[in-house]
């Protein structure tokens, strides 16, 4: 199994760089991402590899870090993913970005990788929203903007009812949902709507 490749960039496609380690080219395939970080062709790069052995071929996909590599994996373990998809995913955002859309559930981030519909955007996040690799560093504000999100989705009701007219009335999602959640601790329980409104938009105006 192969699990490192040190060798020289002998030539580029779309889709695939040939690395040549000591006279044999290996066709090792990469995300956009990757591809694009790469030196130029005739330098020496190194690719971490994930080995996929079949019955009729090996393919070697090549990736820069080891975040990379992970959600790489992880990403095919969902219905509706396989390695063209995971690829085109690490293509259009970055491991941090993946975490941070996970964790907030930013569907339509997700969405944005060709492949990735809305119902394979859902699984994503409610299948990978506690396998978020402790290698890729999440900011410590999105951290909290997930408690946040998961608070508002558990109370429901005039939480829910004053997270979406706040995004009505312009604001982004992630800060609805901490407006709103901030509010809901201040209120207590049983606030209503337009009372959550009110001391939503005061956290906002903060």
């Amino acid at each position: 199994m192969i699990g490192k490749l040190k060798g020289v960039v002998d030539s580029y496609a779309d889709d695939h760089v040939i690395l040549d380690v000591h006279g044999v080219g290996y066709v090792v395939q990469c995300s956009g991402r990757t591809l694009q970080a790469l030196p130029r062709q005739g330098e020496a790069a190194v690719l971490l590899i994930e080995t996929h052995v079949r019955e009729d071929a090996i393919r070697l996909f090549g990736f820069t870090t080891e975040s990379e590599r992970e959600w790489f994996r992880l990403l095919q373990n969902i219905q509706g993913i396989g390695t063209k998809t995971a690829l085109a995913v690490l293509s259009t955002l970055k491991p941090s970005e993946i975490s941070q859309a996970i964790a907030l559930g930013d569907k339509a981030a997700l969405s944005r990788a060709p492949g990735v519909g809305p119902r394979v955007a859902a699984r994503l996040v409610t299948e990978l929203k506690d396998k978020i690799p402790t290698l890729v560093s999440v900011d410590p504000s999105m951290a909290r903007l997930a408690a946040d999100v998961a608070a508002v989705d558990a109370a429901g009701g005039a939480v829910a009812d004053a997270v979406s007219a706040l995004v009505n009335l312009g604001y982004a999602m992630p800060q609805a949902h901490a407006a709103i959640a901030a509010a809901s601790r201040g209120a207590g329980e049983g606030a209503k709507t337009e009372v959550l409104i009110r001391l939503g938009l005061k956290e906002l105006a903060k």
